[in-house]
């Protein structure tokens, strides 16, 4: 082998590196201050672009020496650094989850470990006045060797830290040749087993750092908020490359005034400054401090803020704060992990336009420049630690008994005394390279790895090196203690966190004096279709001060572009697709934003969710109103301005605009009631839509942006549309009565033992007496059904629906079949036929469980009025346990007897040229009984087409939620549906069947149909795919329902 085996050691994390500093770029005192970008300092060179590169399958193929000076590469390939060598045809794309992808044996890598070998070669001019030069690497996975000019000079591993290596003595002015050994795994690959893509090689920016022989190595700027947070004490402990030299100082404001000034000549500076702006995410001032010696210049912005915990709150400069988060990981489907500036401002831009705060660096420290933007665009951020040991859990016999409960995290490396060096380095290089940065206030020792001596130890040191932040550990809650170690230490971790608390263990908790603030540091997992629950966590928030908010998984999906179909549709791969082993299937794809970045409904229902103004009505007809600031820092007044719309049966009718700043005034975190020029319509269904929008131009948000919006009822009538349907259909039925006359039916009919065909007037209607459904509806000679209706309860099961699906298929819900068994036919006064069924649907291979009877009738005009009263099998809600022997209501909130309905209702199959939908229900994205708010009830227009929500995994998606009606039409003929009690629908050009089989959305086959399914009601979304299951509120688990609706076909 040609290199030592350091990739196998876990006491060697580094050879010849240097000690990890906080994060700056030194410049010469010539460089111009207002330097924007560090590619443009004269002290920087970047080392990116295209590098040669060859990929072995074993660390054992590679041996030949190739970092010698004059090694012929002419045989190797060109790979652009930095990337991802699986991006670029080499290795294999794999995702897992939780699973090792190899076999646990640490610190043992298998021999067949990947390597790549890379050499570049690079011109280099010293600069004027430095002697000491530095090589930096911000991001390798997973360990690396380098070569200068055939000169060994080190070893890093950490894949998610800064390697910077002293190569001064091996640099040349002029010509020189870096090789880099990179290998696919080593011993710190165990403390990396996160839930993404397992991508290798030299993914962040490589470069070269010129110092002077003698200068400042590190410093850590601590302030002190005093005088009610009007000034500060700062202190800055400095360490030297050498003895220490005078330091002058200089800190200035935005504007450029200085604020403080001096001379230090010892190993620290101490100033005060007064008349301070704090910083916080809603106004994120920088001040900027300068640090300077004879030779060199660095530059570091700064905030002042102080974050700190009282009464189990958390506050940030005395007021109190919550996260409204994301958990984002370095994920772009063409680049990989490998993702520039550009990307990540990308994400902050969506994020701040959808009203969020805060990140948590899952699971592993961002690039040093993430972090400079979250401090100038002001989001909070959780710092988390390179670390997950999520692997253990699949380890056979180590599950450790407490409580008798088994603990999902066997201490096998948490609690190893062998790995605390280990945990200890990279907890330690994340503290040491982010403490300077404003927006972190949370250090994070990692995720999903269990509790033991390491991470005492690392929250101990990291404790006494930085008091000033929060720490955080979710994983803590693992603890099985080795009854030799003593009692488990908690004593410094300041948060108590969890991931996906249900609603009630988070009231057992926060209703019960807690002694820390609880957050989620993960919850309302947005996997597919969902999430479904996010406003009953903002509820949580509203009535618990020490529940300070939480971070959405995730923030987008993880997929690989793989090009694009014959007919242009993005392919994008998750787990399975390139034939790796093990992987974890479409769970990398959840998120809530697509991989390209475009949102999906379920960012636009976070987004309104976490509005900054909510409007709450007290009395419509005076117009009075109750404004709710939910921002922490700034009155409605300074950002803030309102519109409002009146919508009389769901289309606009009136507008305004609300700038008046003493209505306005509204202090963060309050009420205030106040008089709107809003008063209801007599006439249908009104209401308001009041909306908030950015008074000012932001970062990513211009003047005018919408933040948000409250739609309030003004009166509880439905709309004219209905009423006009209803009253159209009475004054036809009181018109055919009078004619009629007491004479026969205006309608016949006749029959055979398996169909009664009902002729009108203007229509041919055949009803099937063995499905207690009808065959066919032809109206003024055209057809509307092109399959026969049906009763319908399955929904393609979305990602939320991953446990309970188990259920539904035990239960057969997917292979239903429906039986009539009696069907009386009666001619009624007003001309109109009724037809009375019984019917019930089972299983194929199950007892029946739905009982329904049935009522239709068909109105002279051809209107068919439908009602339904259904019983369900209680006997059949109790027939699944064998999935959930061993689990308890927090595991599992499913008890036996819940295999809920997914759905209930009818299915039509209308002609694919009936494509054009009008509704008034909730529009216009993708409602559900739980998944509704970034909707507003309106009358909406669609093509059908566009109704479909196109989740890389195919799932149910598209429905609309509370409809008074909906109709389908094309140039000739239309269909309505309606009701005086609200229904829900869907419009596909898919089959429930086919998004059910089908395992990406661009291998969907339309149907040839419009699918038309019109429900009673679907049960709502949640978020269960990694969290609680739905709340039973929101489940279809009733034993009785009555279902009715209005069948209306139209020529036109």
């Amino acid at each position: 082998m040609i290199i030592p085996k350091y990739f196998e050691d876990n006491h060697i994390f580094g050879v010849n590196d240097e000690p990890m500093r906080a994060y700056y770029i030194p410049t010469s005192p010539a460089q111009d201050p207002d330097w924007k970008i560090r590619t443009e300092t004269d002290r920087f060179l970047l080392l990116n672009g295209d590098w040669k590169f060859r990929y072995f399958d074993s660390i054992y193929d590679c041996q030949e020496a190739f970092y010698d000076e004059g090694y012929d590469t002419n045989h190797f390939d060109t790979l652009p650094v930095p990337s991802n060598w699986q991006d670029h045809g080499y290795d294999i794309h794999q995702y897992t989850n939780t699973r090792y992808p190899f076999p646990f044996d640490p610190p043992y890598v298998p021999h067949e470990n990947p390597c790549g070998a890379y050499v570049h070669s690079f011109t280099y001019k010293k600069p004027e006045g430095t002697a000491t030069y530095h090589l930096n690497f911000e991001g390798v996975d997973s360990c690396y060797y380098v070569w200068l000019n055939g000169i060994f000079i080190g070893y890093h591993q950490v894949s998610h830290s800064t390697g910077e290596f002293d190569i001064t003595s091996a640099l040349r002015e002029g010509e020189n040749t870096l090789a880099v050994l990179v290998l696919k795994w080593c011993d710190g690959s165990y403390l990396e087993d996160q839930d993404k893509f397992r991508n290798s090689g030299i993914f962040r920016d490589v470069y070269v750092l010129a110092r002077p022989q003698n200068y400042i190595r590190d410093f850590f700027v601590q302030t002190q908020l005093k005088d009610n947070y009007t000034a500060a004490d700062v202190t800055i402990p400095l360490t030297f490359a050498g003895e220490s030299i005078p330091v002058s100082y200089k800190l200035t404001s935005a504007c450029g005034c200085v604020v403080a000034e001096g001379i230090s000549s010892g190993d620290s500076i101490a100033f005060s400054a007064s008349d301070l702006t704090l910083w916080n995410a809603e106004h994120p001032y920088l001040y900027t401090l300068t640090l300077s010696t004879d030779f060199e210049t660095i530059r570091q912005r700064i905030g002042f803020r102080e974050i700190s915990i009282k009464d189990a709150i958390v506050y940030l400069n005395g007021q109190k704060v919550r996260f409204r988060g994301a958990n984002r990981h370095d994920s772009d489907p063409y680049v990989g992990s490998a993702v520039t500036l550009e990307h990540i401002r990308k994400d902050m831009s969506l994020m701040r336009q959808h009203n969020f705060n805060a990140i948590r660096t899952s699971h592993y420290p961002n690039a040093p420049e993430f972090y400079e933007l979250c401090d100038e665009y002001g989001f909070y951020v959780i710092d988390e630690s390179d670390i997950e040991i999520h692997g253990v859990v699949n380890l056979y016999n180590l599950n450790i008994w407490k409580e008798g409960k088994k603990n999902p995290f066997p201490p096998f490396l948490s609690d190893n005394e062998d790995w605390t060096d280990s945990v200890v380095d990279r907890v330690r290089k994340n503290v040491m390279r982010d403490k300077n940065r404003t927006s972190v206030l949370i250090w994070s020792m990692g995720n999903e790895a269990g509790y033991g001596c390491t991470f005492e130890d690392a929250l101990a040191w990291t404790k006494s090196y930085d008091p000033t932040r929060l720490t955080h550990y979710e994983s803590s809650m693992h603890h099985p203690r080795n009854p030799k170690r003593g009692k488990t230490d908690f004593s410094n971790i300041d948060l108590r966190s969890r991931m996906y608390a249900a609603i009630p263990e988070m009231h057992a908790y926060l209703g019960n004096n807690p002694d820390k603030p609880f957050i989620q540091c993960e919850f309302v997992h947005a996997m597919g279709n969902g999430p479904g629950d996010i406003e009953d966590y903002y509820q949580l928030e509203e009535q618990y001060d020490t529940f300070v908010g939480g971070f959405v998984w995730e923030w987008c999906d993880h997929g690989v572009y793989m090009g694009t179909t014959d007919d242009g549709r993005k392919k994008f791969y998750y787990g399975g697709d390139s034939g790796e082993y093990p992987h974890d299937g479409n769970f990398c794809m959840d998120g809530l934003v697509y991989p390209d970045r475009t949102p999906s409904t379920g960012l636009k229902e976070y987004k309104n969710v976490h509005r900054p103004v909510r409007v709450h009505l007290v009395d419509a007809a005076s117009g009075t109103y109750i404004l709710q600031n939910n921002l922490d820092f700034t009155n409605l007044k300074e950002e803030v301005y309102l519109t409002y719309e009146i919508l009389q049966n769901g289309m606009a009718v009136a507008s305004g605009e609300i700038r008046d700043t003493e209505l306005l005034d509204v202090a963060p975190r309050s009420k205030k009631t106040v008089q709107l020029p809003i008063k209801p319509l007599e006439n249908g269904a009104c209401s308001v839509i009041i909306s908030s929008h950015q008074l000012h131009e932001k970062p990513f948000t211009p003047a005018g942006f919408k933040l948000g919006f409250d739609q309030i009822m003004l009166n509880e009538n439905c709309t004219d549309t209905l009423t006009a349907l209803l009253n159209a259909e009475k004054a036809s039925a009181d018109s055919c009565s009078c004619a009629a006359n007491g004479t026969a039916s205006a309608i016949t009919y006749t029959e055979n033992d398996r169909v009664i065909t009902i002729n009108g007037a203007d229509f041919v209607y055949v009803y099937n007496k063995l499905t207690g459904m009808f065959d066919s509806m032809i109206y003024k000679n055209h057809s509307f059904l092109k399959r026969p209706m049906e009763m319908n309860i399955w929904r393609a099961p979305t990602d939320n629906d991953r446990v309970v699906k188990r259920l539904w298929y035990e239960a057969g819900y997917d292979k239903m079949t429906q039986r009539a068994y009696n069907t009386t036919v009666e001619a009624q006064e007003d001309g109109s036929l009724k037809l009375h069924t019984t019917s019930s649907m089972a299983p194929i291979f199950r007892q029946r469980f739905l009982e329904i009877d049935a009522e239709w009738i068909i109105t002279p005009d051809g209107i068919v009025r439908s009602s339904m009263e259904i019983e369900r099998d209680a006997i059949m809600r109790g027939m699944y346990s064998e999935y959930f022997e061993d689990v308890t209501e927090n595991d599992n909130p499913f008890q036996p007897n819940e295999a809920f309905l997914p759905r209930l209702g009818i299915r039509l199959f209308l002609s694919k040229h009936m494509n054009q939908a009008e509704y008034f229900g909730y529009g216009p994205h993708e409602s559900y009984i739980d998944k509704r708010r970034a909707n507003y009830l309106g009358k909406f227009t669609s093509r059908v087409c566009d109704l479909h929500e196109d989740y890389m995994r195919p799932q149910e998606n598209g429905s609309h939620y509370h409809c008074e009606y909906v109709s389908v039409a094309d140039d000739s003929r239309k269909l309505t549906v309606y009701n005086e009690q609200p229904i829900s629908f869907n419009l596909s050009e898919y089959t429930e069947e086919e998004l059910t089989t089908k395992g990406h959305n661009y291998e969907l086959e339309k149907s040839g149909y419009t699918v038309f399914c019109i429900d009673y009601r679907q049960s709502g979304i949640g978020s269960g795919s990694c969290g609680p299951q739905l709340a039973k509120e929101y489940r279809l688990d009733d034993t009785h329902y009555t279902f009715s609706f209005h069948l209306k076909p139209e020529i036109l």
